[in-house]
């Protein structure tokens, strides 16, 4: 004779089986949203994604819009597309200025990553900085569930990138981390899986390339492209000299004649361009210092600075940095990929973690 009910032994395995299946068919998400580049780690695989948050967009009858391009695709179309054709980017300064773009990127990104979600929506696990508002943050969530999430947590970037560069979150001790982002500067000291103090400047690579653009028009009257002055950045940038006295040949269209220009741009006349966004990059790391609880500065002057973000790539930031803040400063080995990573680690451990989740 069949029982009427399973026994509690059966309803556990039943639940092993349900989550095996439920993975065999949708992939649990984590996604750095970051106003330079999306970062997606899938569940059991690590990360999937890693584009440039760029929508390339074609305008139609009714005043509607139609994708055109997503991530690398649609980065290399910027400044060269047709007059109906605009490439743009949906995130600005670390929060969604267009949130039927920021959806479509998520959409598409999510597509490339052969993510399976016919029977399952996934959860998802997206970080947002420290302080966005309500609206903000129901904003980030509404833009996954339109790319199909199922279940959405927010986490603070900030410890997402703790969690990934290693730093011990958990203990009762002080970790000081610095994200230099695209559109955003980050500090945070962190302890007992929490942010003790954090602080966010609107500085970033974006304005790194910005201050670039400037210089080469004030300079050599020649008028370049963000695209442009993002590879001077990568070519020459350095925030220290570094003996190798890199050079890069560079063509925009003169500002007097209004025709194709070519100009040489050094390592030096770069550095000193960066010095101002640094600076006040420094400038944000020693106010964190000055405001360190008393109980956790020992701490921070034994581990030091941890630095991630796509700014941490800038040659010898980190001596810069320590030596204007006067502490050890470490780049994390993945610094583009840490905050995914360790909001991967946060969705493979949701339970015990579900604290820094929300």
């Amino acid at each position: 004779m069949l029982s009427s009910w399973p026994s509690e032994g059966l309803l556990q395995k039943g639940g092993l089986v349900f989550s095996s299946f439920r993975r065999m068919f949708s992939s649990d998400l984590a996604i750095d949203l970051g106003t330079a580049n999306t970062v997606i780690y899938a569940s059991g695989r690590g990360v999937v994604c890693s584009e440039p948050s760029v929508v390339a967009v074609e305008s139609v009858e009714g005043g509607k819009r139609r994708v055109v391009a997503v991530g690398n695709e649609a980065k290399g179309m910027l400044g060269r597309t047709p007059e109906k054709i605009v490439a743009l980017r949906p995130l600005r300064g670390g929060v969604i200025a267009d949130f039927e773009l920021t959806g479509e990127l998520l959409r598409h990104l999510v597509a490339k990553t052969g993510q399976r979600g016919r029977f399952f929506r996934p959860r998802v696990v997206i970080c947002v900085p420290h302080g966005v508002s309500e609206v903000e943050r129901r904003a980030v969530r509404e833009s996954a569930e339109a790319a199909g999430a199922g279940e959405v947590f927010l986490i603070e970037e900030s410890m997402g990138a703790a969690i990934g560069a290693g730093l011990p979150v958990s203990e009762p001790s002080g970790s000081l981390l610095l994200d230099i982002g695209g559109g955003t500067s980050e500090v945070a000291i962190i302890s007992l899986k929490g942010i003790v103090y954090s602080h966010t400047i609107r500085v970033g690579g974006d304005k790194m390339d910005e201050a670039i653009v400037n210089h080469v028009r004030r300079t050599h009257n020649i008028l370049i492209g963000e695209r442009t002055a993002e590879q001077i950045k990568i070519a020459v940038g350095s925030a220290l000299p570094t003996g190798e006295e890199l050079a890069i040949e560079v063509t925009g269209r003169d500002v007097v004649q209004g025709a194709p220009q070519t100009a040489v741009i050094t390592e030096e006349e770069i550095r000193e361009v960066l010095l101002e966004p640094l600076w006040q990059i420094v400038g944000m790391v020693r106010g964190a210092l000055e405001r360190i609880p008393p109980e956790l500065a020992s701490d921070v002057v034994e581990r030091g600075v941890m630095v991630t973000g796509g700014g941490a790539l800038l040659r010898r930031v980190d001596e810069f940095l320590a030596v204007h803040v006067q502490l050890p400063v470490t780049v994390a080995a993945d610094p583009i990929s840490v905050v995914a990573i360790g909001a991967g680690t946060v969705l493979d451990n949701l339970e015990s973690l579900r604290d820094m989740a929300s």
